[in-house]
């Protein structure tokens, strides 16, 4: 059994598969609390699913991609096995993971994208830098940066870790908190090879609608 918080169908808003169809499938609790989370109501309400009925739930919608995502979803260490019947059926799973938590067990065939939290998360001390060790090529690690200490510690980490050379980087602003043109101002100046994001389900709908 895994709680879940929501099971829902919309667009891929982040990543570099961002404007796919995507099912989405919430799994409750955290055991983060990042300053600028988005996500607080995934911290305790949810309903306690079975993994066949939440495959039945994601097979309903007719598509292939689907990413679990939370909350943060490693906490329910059924989840790992959630992922494995995904992949069995057929489905592209996607897992974000906040990134303090081991992903060692996770599948193979699933695509992680691993947040490493910045300074003004005050969450930083929680990153498990070991995980690195285990992403694969076709992973991606995002850095979600508010502050100006935080874009200089991220270039820091991808420098210290080689991360340009491992996977994707992703760098996006803390919506609100920090424009997008002046990120993008910091990376061309100093020719980062990383992806710029933006959330896009916060463009097309209001910030704070769920199930989008």
């Amino acid at each position: 059994m895994l709680k879940i918080n929501e099971i829902y169908y919309s667009i891929q808003g982040e990543s570099s598969k961002a404007g796919l169809p995507t099912v989405f499938v919430r799994l409750t609790y955290c055991n983060l609390r990042c300053s600028y989370c988005d996500t607080e109501y995934a911290f305790y309400d949810g309903t306690d699913m079975a993994i066949d009925s939440i495959i039945d739930e994601v097979r309903k919608y007719n598509c292939k991609l689907v990413e679990i995502t939370g909350g943060e979803p490693l906490v329910q260490s059924e989840s790992l096995q959630l992922m494995k019947r995904l992949c069995d059926e057929g489905f592209n799973v996607m897992l974000e993971t906040g990134g303090s938590l081991p992903i060692k067990d996770i599948d193979h065939r699933v695509m992680i994208i691993l947040d490493l939290k910045c300074p003004s998360s005050k969450m930083m001390k929680k990153n498990l830098y070991e995980n690195i060790d285990f992403i694969k090529p076709n992973d991606e690690i995002k850095f979600v940066i508010g502050t100006l200490d935080d874009y200089q510690w991220a270039k820091e980490i991808i420098v210290k870790y080689n991360l340009a050379n491992k996977c994707t980087v992703l760098f996006s602003v803390v919506f609100g908190q920090l424009e997008p043109a002046k990120l993008v101002e910091w990376i061309l100046h100093d020719k980062l090879m990383v992806r710029f994001q933006l959330q896009m389900h916060k463009i097309i709908w209001e910030p704070t609608t769920k199930g989008v």
